[in-house]
């Protein structure tokens, strides 16, 4: 069973021409699948020609939103909503190549959670486009240790559990490879085609690079330290701390056995600060991990994944 989950936001003129293709290509799969288009708020055409779609194929499920959200809650409905053991993930707006499922589908079945597509030969303006995503996905593959040349392109193919595990926030869709790399997951990308727009506008600009590098901080934490948050905090406020401690100890020093008068001295302010600091990052440190630890065992989870059980009973937990 496949899922094809797409997020839709004004592409009344694409999505008839890429319902008519992607029909064909998973036709000849020919295996069962589901096509779910998510309505993320549209103002023009786009709900009643998916309701229409939906009226004449039983296959095609529509989940409309009140407003626009953004492309990550409509990609987190659709995953809830997906009942297939793959999920595949697309873009609304023709760029994307159906054509391109089949070789998907292909590493799944050779093992791996995660497929990702490459834009190799990606048809969109350098300056405002390609630059700032090859920077970004620079610095994600530096700093998650999953390198992936393009973590931006939507065409992915996701086993379900893994898709199914995150709660999505913010604009975290495009990282869930880096995010499944804390529960093991083999990750893999292939080029795929990329076709220019032909119909209605991008609906991303050069602004959003400021939103992606504030992500990537996150990730890195929740990759790292979602279970340990006191090592980032501690860590930084025990420095921050100590260098404090140095500079009064210093100033200290010149006061009493030199004389020398430190109260009109902006370094005497700077070490209090780093102390105040210090302290206020450590204290913090200690409130996270009572928070993680509140969540943890609140929800019944534990901070690992089981692939296998030998001679387990398997009603342990």
């Amino acid at each position: 069973m496949i899922s094809v989950v797409i997020p839709a936001y004004n592409e009344e003129e694409s999505i008839p021409h890429l319902y008519k293709k992607l029909k064909e290509v998973l036709d000849k799969l020919g295996g069962e699948y589901e096509i779910i288009f998510v309505d993320d708020g549209s103002d023009d055409r786009t709900p009643e020609i998916l309701k229409d779609i939906a009226k004449k194929d039983r296959t095609v499920k529509v989940i409309r939103f009140r407003r626009n959200y953004g492309q990550t809650a409509a990609m987190y409905a659709g995953f809830v909503h997906a009942s297939g053991d793959v999920i595949i993930t697309m873009d609304a707006d023709l760029q994307n190549d159906p054509e391109d499922i089949p070789r998907l589908l292909e590493k799944i079945q050779e093992g791996y959670d995660i497929v990702s597509g490459w834009r190799k030969d990606r048809k969109d303006p350098f300056l405002s486009r390609k630059l700032p995503s090859m920077i970004a996905n620079w610095i994600i593959s530096k700093v998650t240790g999953v390198k992936l040349h393009d973590y931006g392109c939507t065409l992915k193919a996701y086993k379900a559990e893994i898709a199914k595990r995150y709660r999505l926030y913010g604009d975290m869709h495009r990282f869930l490879p880096a995010l499944a790399k804390r529960f093991g997951a083999k990750v893999t990308e292939i080029p795929v085609r990329h076709h220019p727009r032909i119909y209605g506008k991008s609906k991303y600009g050069i602004g959003r690079t400021i939103r992606v590098i504030l992500d990537i901080f996150l990730v890195k934490f929740l990759n790292e330290y979602i279970t340990k948050p006191l090592y980032v905090f501690g860590g930084v406020g025990f420095l921050m701390f100590f260098v404090g401690f140095l500079i009064e100890a210093y100033l200290t020093f010149l006061k009493i056995f030199l004389g020398e008068d430190i109260g009109d001295r902006p370094l005497l302010i700077l070490g209090v600060l780093l102390i105040l600091t210090g302290v206020q990052l450590f204290s913090t440190g200690v409130i996270a991990e009572l928070i993680i630890r509140t969540y943890y065992e609140s929800k019944g989870e534990r901070p690992y994944v089981i692939e296998e059980k030998i001679n387990l009973d398997e009603g342990e937990t």
